[in-house]
């Protein structure tokens, strides 16, 4: 029994002065704590240098796979001769066919050659000549394009292995990541420009004024583009390619501090389809949809403002027969959120028909998981109303 006892006081002991020696070690050691005005503690960040926006792993590794593409394109113009006209009439009017340059920017996506630029660089191009970084120049082909995104994917052959830029996940892109814009602003002069910024939203849509079927979900980046830069590589810090550069929303025609591109998700779909296929293989969903507004939540009993309002469902489209109907709120696709028309139009366009999905839908304060497969031929297009 005193044994037992005598143990218990050692143990008490010894407990006793562990505790004091670690308590004064921590003291000692103690990082000292940041006050505000009022001596109220507040939260510290300590980086590393590993830690700080350094972009020179990404700009050294990234520079040379981007590319200056300089094309030419013949158009008809008339010329007015008032000579000519008072005499032979206005059907004597000359015509000649006039050349006309254009330039802009390119991504080299695989080593044999495949460069990824927008469609409305190489639009109704005749020659196209591309310009590596190292200032060999080589004629390219153009392998097929895709208006609605306006991607469009070329094709040089050189003698070596080209260097390439590695696809991101672009919905892994988050708010406020820091993003490099690499290409040619401006033209052959300011080739392989690098300028730096960061991911300012995503999911932006720009209106269409030509009425022609678009798919836009653009990321949106405070880092400068200029006339030149369209088709160029947007890149993240470990030097991988998470979208095409493609406009700028500006009063002047030059930077004005909103640069746009194309997702590095729809744009790697899209060369996939153009080298297996030669054309885009695009799955349609088959529904009219708009943002929910404030005023339609309260008519329609909504409770929340996010996901895309399904106005009309196309009879026989892969969302009829999903079983999809007007009223619906589409909330996710799989496994993404869907919070916008645009969120939606991009994850949709991710698939290829024959693929079957999981569409989250909110019904009547319900949520319902329904299973929609895309047809190979496009639905009949609606129009909103």
């Amino acid at each position: 029994m005193k044994r037992n006892l005598a143990i218990i006081l050692v143990s008490v002991i010894l407990s006793g002065l562990t505790a004091f020696f670690v308590s004064k070690y921590a003291l000692n050691h103690a990082q000292p704590s940041a006050l505000n005005r009022d001596g109220q503690p507040v939260k510290t960040v300590n980086l590393s240098v590993e830690d700080y926006p350094d972009f020179t792993y990404a700009a050294e590794n990234t520079v040379d796979a981007v590319v200056y593409v300089q094309v030419k394109v013949k158009s008809r113009a008339q010329l007015n001769n008032p000579f000519f006209e008072f005499f032979f009439g206005e059907q004597y009017k000359d015509q000649f066919e006039r050349l006309q340059q254009g330039s802009g920017s390119g991504v080299i996506i695989k080593p044999e050659g495949y460069i990824v630029t927008n469609n409305h660089v190489v639009a109704d191009a005749t020659e196209i000549q591309v310009v590596l970084n190292n200032n060999k120049t080589y004629p390219a082909t153009v392998v097929g394009t895709d208006p609605a995104t306006d991607v469009a994917l070329i094709k040089i052959e050189a003698e070596e292995e080209l260097p390439a830029i590695e696809f991101a996940d672009s919905d892994a892109l988050r708010l406020g990541e820091w993003v490099l814009a690499i290409g040619s602003p401006l033209g052959k002069e300011l080739q392989s420009t690098i300028t730096a910024g960061i991911v300012s939203a995503k999911g932006r849509s720009m209106p269409n004024y030509t009425g022609e079927f678009k798919i836009e979900s653009f990321i949106q980046t405070d880092a400068a583009v200029n006339p030149g830069n369209s088709g160029g590589a947007l890149v993240n810090k470990a030097g991988q390619l998470v979208g095409i550069n493609t406009a700028i929303i500006s009063t002047t025609g030059s930077y004005a501090g909103y640069s746009f591109a194309v997702p590095s998700n729809i744009v790697s779909k899209i060369v996939s389809d153009l080298i297996e296929f030669g054309n885009v293989k695009r799955a349609k969903l088959g529904v009219s949809m708009s943002a929910i507004t404030t005023e339609m939540a309260k008519e329609k009993g909504l409770k929340s403002l996010e996901g895309a309002y399904i106005h009309e469902v196309a009879t026989g489209s892969a969302a009829e027969k999903a079983g999809i109907k007007p009223g619906d709120v589409i909330v996710g696709i799989d496994d993404t959120p869907i919070n916008t028309p645009a969120a939606l139009q991009e994850k949709v366009n991710s698939y290829r028909p024959g693929d079957t999905i999981t569409v989250k839908v909110n019904r009547g304060g319900e949520t319902l998981n329904l299973q929609c497969t895309f047809f190979e031929e496009p639905t009949t297009p609606i129009t909103k109303s």
